[in-house]
């Protein structure tokens, strides 16, 4: 399988660097925590910008899997994957009009846990009937303390039925979506903090000399490199069989790639903090930010242990 780039996706990855890089520089970033994670004017510039207009009527799910690979890099926040999976069912989302949020009715963990809650349009809900959108301000919800400060957290102890947007059937097709475009935003975390670690090594001088000449912070440097580049083929061979079925098994391609993902992004992330030092676990120290979304995205459409699951049982 070829997994060159296109031109056009060469171009589609430039524009999206492009607009992160200007737009979600990382004092930017850190700046949106006051915002809820979300700014109106940034979030529709994503919108103008395509990000959110994926699947069969937009750019496809191979494209998509890059875009948010760059956004995943960046530490973009926001409800990224679940706007994008409600383009095609909710007037507005696809242009950034509207934020989206998205939560499993039936997850294990009790009371529920919607991300972004207060900057929320609409919450999309799944659950084994299918896909429901529910008006946030017909719920009830209260602030808990969050793991990443820019992945707000509220409680939920009850949601109302809602409107059926999408069946059963397609429900299991939306999961599958959600579980690739958050793999693509984990393999970009794995990326980002790949960048971070080694831009550090080659800067910070111990004995004279940078501590990336010190064999023991090669090692991590290249086991970093080495964890981007595996995940990036199972995320990018997940997206291709998004689009094309008749490639490979989808359930399998998924499964793999959340675990991959997963992991390249926590450990990536806790081996930036290493590199870091005795600094590197501090507020100041970016590398925190990227361990902390890490395992935000690390319990996204299912928990690393069910996938692996999926999988043994598919051997």
């Amino acid at each position: 399988m070829d997994f060159e780039r296109s031109d056009d996706q060469v171009a589609l990855v430039d524009a999206v660097a492009g607009l992160a890089g200007r737009r979600f520089d990382i004092a930017t970033v850190r700046g949106l925590e006051a915002d809820g994670g979300v700014d109106r004017g940034r979030w529709r510039e994503l919108g103008d910008l395509g990000v959110f207009g994926v699947g069969p009527e937009g750019v496809g799910w191979v494209d998509a899997v890059l875009v948010f690979e760059q956004l995943g890099r960046a530490l973009v926040p926001g409800p990224l994957v679940a706007t994008a999976l409600a383009a095609g069912a909710i007037n507005g989302a696809a242009a950034g009009d509207r934020v989206v949020g998205i939560v499993e009715r039936d997850a294990v963990e009790s009371p529920l846990l919607v991300e972004y809650f207060d900057v929320l349009d609409d919450l999309v809900v799944l659950d084994a009937d299918g896909v429901w959108r529910v008006d946030p301000n017909e719920v009830a919800a209260a602030t808990v303390p969050p793991l990443d400060p820019l992945v707000p957290i509220s409680r939920v102890d009850a949601l109302p039925t809602g409107t059926r947007i999408a069946n059963s059937h397609e429900c299991a097709a939306w999961r599958a979506r959600g579980a690739v475009l958050t793999s693509a935003l984990q393999l970009g975390v794995a990326a980002g903090a790949c960048d971070l670690a080694t831009a550090y090594a080659k800067e910070r001088r111990q004995f004279d000399k940078p501590i990336g000449q010190f064999q023991a912070v090669k090692h991590l440097c290249a086991d970093m490199v080495s964890r981007v580049e595996v995940c990036r083929a199972i995320v990018y061979y997940a997206g291709v069989c998004l689009d094309d079925p008749d490639v490979g098994d989808v359930d399998r391609a998924v499964a793999a790639a959340r675990v991959l993902a997963v992991t390249a992004s926590g450990e990536n992330a806790r081996e930036c903090v290493q590199v870091h030092g005795g600094m590197g676990y501090t507020w100041e120290v970016d590398a925190h930010l990227f361990a902390k979304r890490a395992y935000v995205l690390a319990t996204s459409f299912g928990a690393v242990e069910e996938h692996e699951e999926l999988l043994a049982s598919l051997v």
